[in-house]
């Protein structure tokens, strides 16, 4: 057996990053983990569907945003509400780019990462 677990994001404010997931994207923390010294925080968040989790890595002596090169990489999440998430995300200002041509846009954390809204398509 081989199968997607979770991906990393190193987010350098955990409480503003649990928020923006929550109201943007509606993912709750399934389960997390702190060092004993606590030197770090991992936040593992879920959609409720699927078994696939984001994790939220959160350093104590991080103070720097972190650098994340040209974007060139990327979350996606698959929606039946395209509609409804991008009148929300628009409202919320965290859409950077859409591509109406491919009907797709992305919105942006509070650190910088991207993330693709893609439709269900019939």
């Amino acid at each position: 057996m081989l199968q997607f677990n979770h991906f990393n994001f190193n987010v350098l404010n955990l409480e503003k990053s649990l928020a923006f997931y929550k109201e943007a994207l509606e993912l709750e923390p399934v389960r997390e983990k702190t060092a004993q010294d606590g030197s770090f925080k991992l936040v593992y968040l879920g959609d409720g569907e699927t078994h696939f989790q984001l994790e939220l890595t959160w350093l104590r002596d991080r103070t720097e945003p972190y650098n994340l090169g040209d974007l060139e990489y990327h979350l996606a999440f698959l929606t039946d509400r395209f509609d409804e998430l991008l009148a929300r995300h628009k409202e919320m200002g965290c859409v950077c780019y859409e591509n109406p041509g491919m009907g797709i846009y992305f919105i942006q954390d509070p650190d910088g990462y991207w993330i693709e809204i893609v439709p269900v398509r019939g």
